[in-house]
C-alpha cells in the first residue's frame, strides 16, 4: 500500500490543520506514511504533495535530507551501529563485524527473511555509553557481542515487541490537542509584533 489509507488520511488532515501553512506539516506526514508502509514510497510522496499543495520534488528534496526516512523496503528492525570516534575507540568496528556474522549480511543489507536491516550510523549522542546502537531508533548502550546476540534472539522471538515497535513507528501515543485547548498559530505574514514574552525596547527621548 502506498497512498495514505482513509484512516491515516484523516490523521494527516488533522495534523495539517495545526499549521498556518500546509507545507509546514511535511515532516510529520512523512513519518505517518513511513509508519504505514515501513518506508516512504514514490506514490506516497506524490500523495503528500497533493495534500500540501507543493511539488513532489519539494517532498523528496526535504525527505532525503533526513537519515530516518527510507525509500525502499527495510527490515522490520533497522539496527544502526554507531561508528563515530568514541564508539570506534571502544570496539564499534568489532561489534559491526560480529553483527554482520550473526545476521549473515553486510552493513547496508537486509536479511532474507526481511526481519533485520543492518546499517552503520554517525554519532548517536551517547558517547559516554559507547559502543552504542539503535534498533528502530531505540537506544542500546555499552553493547557487547554477547549483548548483540541476545538482542537479535529476543527480537526474533518477539520478547521485545512491547518495547521496540516495527520500523516506521515514531511513537506509540499520537499527539491529540482537544478543541478547547488548541490555540492555533498565526500565518507568519500576519505577524506585525514580536511575541508577548519578548520585552520591547523603549527608546529614550
Amino acid at each position: 500500500m502506498s497512498r495514505l489509507t482513509d484512516s491515516n488520511l484523516a490523521i494527516a488532515r488533522e495534523i495539517i490543520s495545526r499549521y498556518p501553512r500546509k507545507k509546514s506539516a511535511l515532516i510529520p506526514l512523512l513519518h505517518l506514511t513511513q509508519e504505514q508502509n515501513g518506508y516512504v514510497t514514490d506514490e506516497a510522496m506524490r500523495h503528500l504533495a497533493e495534500l500540501l499543495d507543493i511539488t513532489p520534488a519539494e517532498v523528496i528534496g526535504t525527505a532525503t535530507f533526513y537519515e530516518m526516512f527510507k525509500f525502499e523496503p527495510v527490515g522490520t528492525y533497522v539496527i544502526n551501529v554507531c561508528q563515530t570516534l568514541s564508539c570506534a575507540l571502544l570496539g564499534a568496528g568489532n561489534l559491526m563485524h560480529h553483527a554482520e556474522a550473526k545476521l549473515g549480511i553486510k552493513s547496508g543489507s537486509t536479511t532474507e527473511d526481511g526481519m533485520f536491516t543492518l546499517e552503520a550510523a554517525e554519532c548517536q549522542a551517547a558517547c559516554t555509553e559507547a559502543p552504542t546502537l539503535q534498533v528502530n531508533y531505540r537506544h542500546r548502550y555499552r553493547v557487547t557481542t554477547d549483548d548483540f546476540d541476545q538482542l537479535v534472539d529476543d527480537l526474533r522471538s518477539g520478547a521485545l515487541s512491547g518495547e521496540i515497535p516495527p520500523h516506521g513507528t515514531l511513537g506509540r501515543n499520537r499527539q491529540h490537542i482537544p478543541a478547547d485547548k488548541f490555540v492555533g498559530a498565526p500565518d507568519p505574514d500576519d505577524v506585525t509584533e514580536g511575541p508577548a514574552w519578548i520585552p520591547v525596547k523603549v527608546e529614550s527621548t
